[in-house]
This record gives C-alpha cells, sequence and structure tokens, in this order.
C-alpha cells in the first residue's frame, strides 16, 4: 500500500476546483500607492487636529483658568526602554473646585512627595484641564505645532504630483504605441 502523500507523478497531489486568482502587479501598486497617500492625509489630518487641540487648550487656561492648589496623593516612577532607566513619574493628586473635589493626574512627569501642594491652573469648564503653573508659564499657543503637518502636506503634495505624472507619462507612451485607426 503506498502512502497517500506521496506522488511519484511529480504532479500536484490534488486540485483544486475553482476559480483562478490572477493579481495584476500594477493594481496592486495603485492601490497601495492610494492607501498609502490616503493614510498620509489622515495622519496630516491627525496631527493637525492635535496641535489645534494644544493650542487652544494652552489659551483657555492661560485665558480662563482658576489657580489651585493640589495635593499630591501618589506617585510613580515610570520605566523606559528594557525597564533599567526612569522615563519620569506619573503623580496623582486632588483639589477643591466650586466645592467639589477632583483626583487628577498631575502633568509634568516631576517626582513629589505625597501630601506635597503643588500649584496649578484647571479650567472650570472642564476641571480634567490641569497643569501645574510652572508649565503653563513656560507654554504658549504657536504656529511651531503646524510645523510637521506642514511638512508633511509638502510631501504628500510632491508625491501626488509624482503619481499623477507618472500616469500621465504611461497614458502617453500607451497611446503612442497603438496603431493608428484606418
Amino acid at each position: 500500500m503506498s502512502d497517500p502523500r506521496s506522488d511519484s507523478g511529480g504532479g500536484p497531489v490534488a486540485t483544486l476546483r475553482g476559480a483562478q486568482v490572477e493579481i495584476d502587479p500594477g493594481k496592486v501598486a495603485r492601490v497601495a500607492t492610494a492607501a498609502c497617500l490616503v493614510a498620509l492625509a489622515g495622519l496630516i489630518a491627525g496631527l493637525i487636529a492635535a496641535g489645534v487641540n494644544k493650542n487652544a487648550e494652552i489659551a483657555a487656561l492661560r485665558d480662563h483658568g482658576v489657580p489651585v492648589e493640589v495635593t499630591v496623593t501618589r506617585c510613580l516612577g515610570l520605566l523606559g526602554g528594557s525597564g533599567s532607566n526612569d522615563a519620569g513619574y506619573a503623580c496623582r493628586g486632588s483639589f477643591e473646585l466650586d466645592g467639589r473635589r477632583y483626583t487628577q493626574a498631575i502633568p509634568g512627569g516631576v517626582y513629589e512627595s505625597p501630601g506635597t501642594q503643588v500649584r496649578a491652573v484647571v479650567s472650570r469648564a472642564d476641571p480634567g484641564l490641569l497643569a501645574t503653573a510652572h508649565d503653563l508659564a513656560a507654554e504658549e499657543p504657536s504656529w511651531s505645532v503646524f510645523a510637521l503637518p506642514l511638512a508633511l502636506t509638502v510631501v504628500l503634495a510632491v508625491l501626488a504630483v509624482l503619481v499623477v505624472a507618472r500616469r500621465r507619462l504611461r497614458a502617453g507612451a500607451a497611446s503612442a504605441l497603438r496603431p493608428p485607426p484606418s
């Protein structure tokens, strides 16, 4: 009795029924290129939205922020890389605003002992928007948050021009190869 897994004829052991798959490499390349351009456009839009949001938060805290004293409740060390080096601290603290008590993460990544009072500024409209007074003094709304999206927009425009130029070149070359109508 022979092993059903072996085939002495050198051909396929079994044939599959159904439609064959044919891949057009040119179409795959066009779809992949289009997907990359759309992804780049999405990244640009996300970076612009993040920049607008960052500038709006800074402006809101500077213009309408309320000073508060945040009492540090805990501070945990963060590890980076392989876990052998410090990457800052994640501290939480509580404060009162309009008679309500809030517990928030304290931005800045600096170690503070539990019980320490930290001067901060909070948005009355959104108590989740909190910045230390020190960090807020060093921040200003800035156009520089748009430098990377602007550079990526230039890259996207250049790539789009190259794609269109290549399509036109190929279309022109293909029409030059066709015989004239008789």
